[in-house]
């Protein structure tokens, strides 16, 4: 059975963006990206959101430098979408802000009987492409969520507490109210 490593092989280290792609595939340093997972970047009601019509915004952050798999972003993506949908029915705008760029790679190892004939081990580790990831900052924005008033707020801010554990290291919300006058900027919680 293959299976991906866990995140915590990828996700607190400190890494150089590798992601030289080129038309020319004599000047690609990677030969085979994988493809992107993330089906979506935006969804709900666009028309609405550049309206004014969803006044009460909230941005899901980064609180620490991690990289976040692709995979995690859709799978994340995915449940706040159905409970969006299947809650507001369109009286919302959800966004997706990280676009994974970075290409993770993998020195696979054999394991069982036979298996010291069949490889290289650490000789040649360089690694083959196996997945992408966003390389997020302190601060960086994961999820951007806009609702019509403050019961859909309350709604959304528990579905994002939901997806804490499907996403690496520590987040936080920010709240800005843009139904007074002069936009505030507020309630900043670490999770």
């Amino acid at each position: 059975m293959v299976a991906l490593r866990k995140a915590s092989a990828y996700s607190k280290r400190k890494v150089v963006p590798y992601t030289r792609i080129s038309k020319k595939k004599q000047k690609s340093y990677i030969k085979a990206v994988p493809p992107q997972k993330i089906v979506k970047f935006s969804m709900g009601n666009e028309p609405l959101f550049k309206q004014g019509k969803f006044p009460h915004e909230l941005t899901l952050i980064s609180a620490e430098a991690v990289q976040i798999r692709h995979n995690a972003l859709e799978a994340c993506r995915q449940f706040i979408n159905k409970k969006l949908d299947v809650e507001l029915a369109g009286q919302y705008y959800f966004r997706v802000i990280p676009f994974p760029h970075h290409i993770q790679r993998e020195n696979k190892m054999l394991t069982g009987a036979g298996a010291d004939r069949m490889q290289t081990g650490m000789q040649l580790s360089f690694g083959k492409t196996m997945g992408k990831s966003a390389i997020m900052k302190k601060g960086g924005r994961i999820f951007f969520v806009a609702v019509p008033n403050q019961k859909a707020l309350n709604y959304i801010r528990h579905a994002l507490r939901q997806i804490k554990a499907k996403l690496p290291g520590k987040t936080s919300f920010i709240y800005v109210d843009h139904s007074r006058e002069k936009p505030v900027s507020s309630d900043v919680t670490v999770e």
